[in-house]
């Protein structure tokens, strides 16, 4: 709208709404995510933006199904998880919801082209979680690809909006933000071991009994994310330059963290949650800035000496 001189511009009410979702979305990631949200920091503010109205969704539907309120049954969250989804499916067609997450994410969603053919995947492992405790290989990939894979497909569409031949681009970055979201979730299964099983009784992690971890199956589900993060990092230079600092710090971050979880034995991740501190997180993000973005030469791991073995992938 005109700036008229000495008179307050006035924001149209339904901006002011979006402004609002957008402030909403931005506090989730704040809250939940400092690894995240560390690495969204160094994104463009539009870009920014999107990924943390993506991020919020991803959040609000994990919290529903990991964390119920005392008072919650399973048909409770069920329902629940239905209601989010229906909200979502509704707000990607009319670009508006009274939740405000869910008009936040739709507002990215139908700029971007984020659909349901992204969408649907990712509600289906989140409701996979309120019924299913142990998986088999099939069932891992497939959760796997809609509870982590789909969601860096989702920020691969925030990357590359606006870009030049952005189809093309896509077609030859989805495997590595595949991968890269893979790594992510595998990383988590293994940080997580002790409350996934003890707390939620879920065994995710396809070949180690929580009750007899072996550390050489510790060893190859750490084989396997290594391979997941060697091939993100060789798509990291591939992507648009505004994103490319964010990206190679998560993967970083990540990929510290699988150091961290090498020096511990799958008895030890069981009882205590392995972290990177605050001050090495900064470290990690001051080293990716000052790459630009580019992977480190560590980070590109000799792959020869685990290709061929019987690691899960």
């Amino acid at each position: 709208m005109m700036h008229i001189p000495g008179h307050t511009e006035v924001v149209p009410p339904h901006r002011r709404y979006d402004e609002v979702a957008e402030a909403s979305a931005a506090l989730v990631i704040k809250s939940y995510s400092s690894s995240f949200g560390l690495a969204s920091r160094l994104l463009p503010p539009r870009i920014r933006r999107d990924v943390q109205n993506i991020y919020a969704l991803v959040r609000v539907a994990d919290e529903i199904v990991d964390a119920p309120r005392p008072e919650q049954g399973l048909v409770d969250r069920s329902n629940e998880l239905d209601q989010l989804e229906e909200q979502t499916s509704v707000a990607l067609v009319t670009g508006s919801s009274s939740n405000l997450v869910v008009h936040a994410f739709a507002q990215t969603a139908r700029r971007v082209g984020i659909d349901l053919d992204l969408v649907g995947p990712f509600f289906d492992s989140m409701r996979s979680d309120l019924t299913q405790v142990q998986h088999d290989f099939d069932s891992l990939a497939t959760y796997i690809y809609g509870s982590a894979e789909v969601v860096g497909l989702m920020c691969l569409r925030a990357f590359l909006d606006g870009e030049a031949k952005a189809a093309a681009r896509y077609d030859h970055l989805e495997p590595g933000a595949r991968r890269l979201g893979a790594a992510f979730q595998k990383i988590n299964f293994l940080r997580d071991f002790g409350e996934d099983s003890d707390g939620l009784g879920r065994r995710y992690l396809v070949g180690l009994d929580p009750d007899d971890p072996a550390d050489a199956a510790w060893s190859l589900w750490l084989d396997d994310i290594d391979l997941d993060l060697t091939a993100a990092a060789a798509a990291i230079p591939d992507l648009p330059v505004g994103s490319r600092v964010a990206v190679c710090t998560a993967h970083d971050l990540f990929a510290e963290l699988t150091a961290r979880l090498r020096e511990s034995s799958a008895a030890q991740a069981r009882r205590s949650r392995v972290r990177v501190p605050n001050a090495g997180k900064a470290r990690i993000a001051a080293a990716a800035v000052a790459r630009r973005g580019m992977p480190r030469a560590t980070t590109r791991r000799d792959v020869s000496r685990i290709h061929g073995r019987n690691t899960y992938a």
